[in-house]
């Protein structure tokens, strides 16, 4: 039997009085891999009222505790809402940013006429409807303040409302763009009455959401939801992840983003992000905002912890269903999915469902097709394959000298972590590519190892091809 130098880190070789002494070695004890829980942040607007102050995280765990923490019907809240309705059990972070010096979005509601027999007045405000009777005789005017006062009693709505005479103002809560995404519907069964709606705009200038990411940059979030779908938000975002999830951080993260739009400017907005790093979902005539969308995606993609795993046909639990017009064909789904867009669509039972999970990423820096990071899973696997090698050198080799040996026994416990991998379908042919990991001494830096790791993912099942032949 080959001699083997055991070394001892609280035992010295120096003791001379006689004794039987023994140490407890625990780098040996963990032989499975790490787990892979997913942690949420959102991040987005607060109202002056809410308690907690600007630019500090804070758990959160149901939506009344947002209410408190950052103002009823604020953004923050909005997507507090909408995370725990889509994943009850999330592990969920929000930190939240002070208004901008900018302007607060607006519309209006108009009644006219006289209304010639009962009815309803329905307005939609997002995805919240108000309701309001109407009596015959009933004028503009006193169906006017009928549906201020119903409203004043929502306090969850992202607007304030004013009446004079017959037009009711709407006012974002929060200043910036986030008023401009609101939308305004109305219509009355009540014959003689009409009301129209003018749509929510003139918010201007957004808040600087790069100063909430440097302050959660050490925090370690897995998924983080965007506030706005635009391309000055989500380009801070990408630069937030490359930089937490790059090679010197090492906190893989993934992050998410809602477009209830049309789809050639969705496909734009992802052209303009092509990262592999963030996830747009396509939900096309929502009544909610982008916000909700990307808060109640991300906490989807959250309950699945396997990285491998395809996250297709997942519910995401709290969206609208979109009216049949506005429903994506098939044709436009395939064009979403080869250009950046991840399309919900309304399944069985009026489900809304994920139809495939990619992300932004089309194409290489020299403009060139790539379809490398095409799926979310796949950043997810790399992200998770890093952290278990990352994890058992950590365990193994605390404190270890480089010696001739220390190269075999790194390899070893690299192969160990990915035959673990594969018994767990996240990587695959491990046993072909073995010859691949290769450990070898730095020509520069000689207290350091380099090591190359061959990873060959397991891919989803998204298409199954039959041909049926008929035999007469």
């Amino acid at each position: 039997m080959a001699s083997q130098n055991i070394s001892f880190d609280s035992i010295p070789s120096s003791i001379r009085k006689p004794g039987k002494y023994f140490e407890f070695n625990t780098k040996l004890a963990v032989r499975t891999l790490p787990g892979n829980p997913q942690k949420v942040l959102v991040l987005g607007q607060k109202l002056a009222s809410g308690t907690q102050a600007a630019l500090t995280p804070v758990d959160v765990f149901s939506d009344e505790q947002a209410a408190q923490l950052f103002g009823r019907g604020s953004q923050l809240f909005l997507m507090v809402r909408a995370a725990i309705k889509a994943n009850p059990y999330l592990q969920l972070t929000a930190i939240g940013v002070a208004d901008p010096a900018g302007n607060a979005a607006t519309g209006s509601t108009t009644l006219e006429g006289t209304a010639t027999s009962s009815g309803v007045l329905t307005l939609w405000i997002g995805a919240n409807r108000v309701d309001v009777p109407v009596g015959g005789g009933d004028t503009a005017t006193a169906v006017a303040a009928g549906l201020a006062a119903n409203l004043a009693i929502k306090s969850d709505l992202p607007v304030t409302s004013t009446v004079a005479g017959a037009v009711v103002t709407h006012t974002s809560v929060h200043k910036g763009t986030f008023g401009n995404d609101i939308k305004l519907d109305a219509s009355c069964t009540a014959p003689g009455l009409k009301a129209t709606v003018v749509a929510m705009s003139g918010g201007a200038i957004d808040p600087d959401y790069a100063a909430a990411l440097a302050a959660i940059a050490g925090a370690g979030h897995n998924i983080i939801a965007a506030p706005l779908s635009n391309q000055s938000v989500l380009t801070a975002l990408r630069t937030h992840l490359d930089f937490v999830a790059g090679p010197m951080e090492q906190r893989g993260a993934i992050g998410t983003a809602g477009w209830p739009g049309t789809l050639s400017n969705g496909t734009t907005l992802s052209g303009q992000v092509n990262n592999g790093r963030i996830s747009t979902a396509w939900h096309r005539g929502s009544r909610r905002l982008p916000c909700e969308i990307a808060a109640g995606y991300a906490a989807v993609l959250a309950s699945e912890e396997d990285p491998a795993r395809p996250l297709n046909t997942l519910e995401v639990l709290g969206l609208d269903v979109t009216t049949v017009d506005q429903r994506p064909t098939r044709t436009e789904q395939e064009a979403a999915l080869h250009n950046g867009l991840a399309p919900l669509e309304i399944g069985p039972g009026d489900k809304v469902q994920i139809v495939r999970a990619i992300t932004t990423y089309t194409k290489d820096a020299q403009g060139v097709d790539d379809v490398s990071l095409l799926d979310v899973t796949t950043i997810r696997t790399l992200d998770y394959v890093g952290k278990a090698c990352r994890e058992r050198i950590a365990l193994r080799f605390p404190r270890e000298k480089k010696s001739k040996r220390i190269k075999e026994k790194v390899r070893s416990e690299i192969l160990d972590v990915l035959y673990k991998l594969e018994e767990l379908e996240i990587v695959e042919n491990v046993d072909a590519n073995k010859d691949g990991v290769i450990v070898e001494d730095d020509l520069q830096d000689e207290n350091r190892l380099n090591v190359k790791i061959p990873v060959d993912v397991v891919n989803g099942l998204h298409v199954f091809a039959g041909r049926i032949d008929l035999l007469l």
